[in-house]
């Protein structure tokens, strides 16, 4: 088996993105993150992704329709689309006589839930960060609006992650911009959920990118696009859909930054946006039809 052979099966299978990251990139991490602790052997990640259709986003944009997106973009697509790709590359690797450990997207944020088991273990439950190891994997960058980005889909994607002891051969850090920091997410965002001034550098496998900081407090508040954390609420809200990411959605295309292409424009109406108690805000406003009051 080589890397072109599981790559091929991955896409036959449903994967719309594929990258492999060698255990070494993840020295840093601590315990309590490292793929490592899951799987003592292992050798390799594969990050694996399903883009998020764009035209399940069109009800929220249009602020009609929120259900296609939390069932097509959202639940459906991480829940039962992508870990059927996953489950059918962790069967691949087991006929080739590797170990795998399928991991899906669970929030970085939940606390330990028991005690470690033996000495120099961390508590249960282990949980990887797989924005951070799609950087590791070469799939693309953390945006300054905090969500990983694609050259492919920007934030349209969907992760999850495959552990495994076979030696694969890793793929290169992604070495582009496509973050070209144009705010749209912070001044689009009716609810200053970012923190005004405040910013994070991060540091990938040598890779630096600068990051917003968030209150998530807001953000959990907001009805925007935004829904709650299927799994725990310390994980905070997915915001892929909230007017912050969506403002991003927006720019990138617009400004040919993303080598998936559409002939017409994502955002064709002035956007909308509720405050917190989920009132409209700003004046006079067109509605669907194009009539404005």
């Amino acid at each position: 088996m080589n890397v072109s052979e599981l790559k091929e099966y991955a896409m036959r299978n449903g994967a719309d993105l594929v990258g492999i990251a060698n255990i070494e990139r993840f020295d840093e991490v601590p315990l309590e993150k490292h793929p490592r602790s899951i799987l003592p052997e292992a050798k390799s990640v594969v990050v694996l992704g399903r883009r998020i259709p764009r035209g399940a986003l069109r009800g929220v944009e249009e602020g009609t329709q929120f259900q296609i997106y939390r069932l097509f973009g959202y639940d459906w697509l991480e829940n039962r689309l992508l870990a059927l790709t996953t489950y059918s590359v962790v069967r691949f690797l087991e006929d080739h006589r590797y170990e795998a450990v399928p991991l899906p997207s669970l929030p970085v944020g939940i606390p330990p839930m028991g005690v470690p088991v033996r000495e120099g273990a961390p508590p249960p439950n282990v949980i990887p960060d797989l924005t951070d190891a799609a950087v590791r994997a070469g799939l693309g960058e953390i945006g300054y609006c905090g969500v990983l980005l694609t050259p492919q889909f920007g934030p349209r994607q969907r992760l999850q992650m495959v552990i495994t002891d076979a030696p694969l051969t890793p793929d290169p850090i992604f070495e582009g911009r496509i973050c070209d920091r144009c705010m749209e997410c912070v001044n689009s965002c009716p609810l200053n959920a970012f923190l005004s001034g405040r910013e994070k550098v991060m540091n990938v496998c040598d890779k630096t990118m600068v990051v917003g900081e968030l209150d998530l407090n807001k953000c959990a508040g907001c009805k925007n696009g935004a829904l709650p954390n299927l799994y725990h609420p310390a994980g905070g809200p997915d915001r892929l859909a909230a007017l912050c990411v969506r403002s991003c959605i927006d720019h990138l295309e617009k400004g040919g930054r993303l080598t998936s292409r559409f002939s017409i424009p994502f955002r064709r109406r002035p956007l909308w946006a509720l405050d917190e108690s989920g009132r409209p805000i700003g004046g006079e406003r067109e509605d669907a039809l194009g009539r404005r009051g």
